[in-house]
C-alpha cells in the first residue's frame, strides 16, 4: 500500500489541532503519540483510512467536538469520520464523569468493526508503553496524572480493554497489550 496526499493532509491537520497539546506530565508533542498509534496501525495491516483516522483518533474528544469531527468528514469523507467516532469517548465540553465514560466506551467495543478495534487497540498499546516506562521511572508519582481514574482506575481500565481485544482482536496488538497491562498491575503492586 502506498499512502497517499490524504495521508499528509491528515498529518498537518494532526499537527495543527494537537500543536498546543503535550502528553500528560511530559513536555512531550502530543503528535508523537499520534504517529506512533497511525504507525501500529500501519503496521498492523490498516488502509489508509485507518492510519488517517489513527492520526486524528483523539480530535474530537480533545479538540472541538462535532464541529471538529464534521470538518474531519468534509477533508477526509465519512469512513475516517466514522473511524474518528467510534474512537472517541465523548464529544462534549465538559465531558461526562470518566468511569461512565470508560464503562460506555467499553461497551461500545464489543459490537465495534474491525478498524475501530485496530486503532483502539494501537492507541492503548502506546499509551501502555508509556505508563510502563514511566512506571519504571516514577513509581507511584505517575498515578495522579490520571485524575479521572488514578491508579485502580487505570488500571481497571487497560486491563479491560485488553481483555475484550484478546477475546474479539486484533490478536497481536492484543497480545501485546495483555502483556504491558500484566507489567503495569506487577509495578503497580510494588
Amino acid at each position: 500500500m502506498e499512502l497517499t496526499e490524504r495521508y499528509d493532509r491528515a498529518l498537518q491537520m494532526a499537527n495543527h489541532l494537537h500543536r498546543q497539546q503535550r502528553r500528560k506530565g511530559t513536555g512531550t508533542p502530543y503528535v508523537g503519540h499520534l504517529l506512533a498509534v497511525s504507525s501500529l496501525v500501519l503496521e498492523c495491516g490498516g488502509d489508509e483510512d485507518a492510519a488517517i483516522a489513527a492520526l486524528l483518533h483523539d480530535a474530537v474528544e480533545d479538540q472541538g467536538g462535532p464541529a471538529t469531527l464534521a470538518l474531519i468528514s468534509d477533508e477526509f469523507g465519512p469512513r475516517v469520520a466514522e473511524l474518528v467516532a467510534a474512537c472517541s469517548d465523548s464529544d462534549t465540553i465538559p465531558k461526562p464523569p470518566w468511569r461512565e465514560r470508560k464503562e460506555a466506551y467499553l461497551a461500545h467495543l464489543e459490537h465495534a468493526d474491525d478498524a475501530t478495534r485496530l486503532i483502539s487497540c494501537a492507541d492503548k498499546v502506546h499509551n501502555s508503553r508509556c505508563i510502563v516506562r514511566d512506571l519504571l521511572e516514577l513509581g507511584e508519582e505517575l498515578w495522579p496524572r490520571f485524575k479521572g481514574g488514578g491508579r485502580d482506575g487505570s488500571l481497571w481500565y487497560y486491563r479491560s480493554m485488553a481483555d475484550i481485544f484478546l477475546r474479539l482482536g486484533p490478536h497481536r496488538l492484543a497480545v501485546e497489550l495483555d502483556e504491558l497491562v500484566t507489567r503495569m498491575e506487577r509495578l503497580a503492586e510494588g
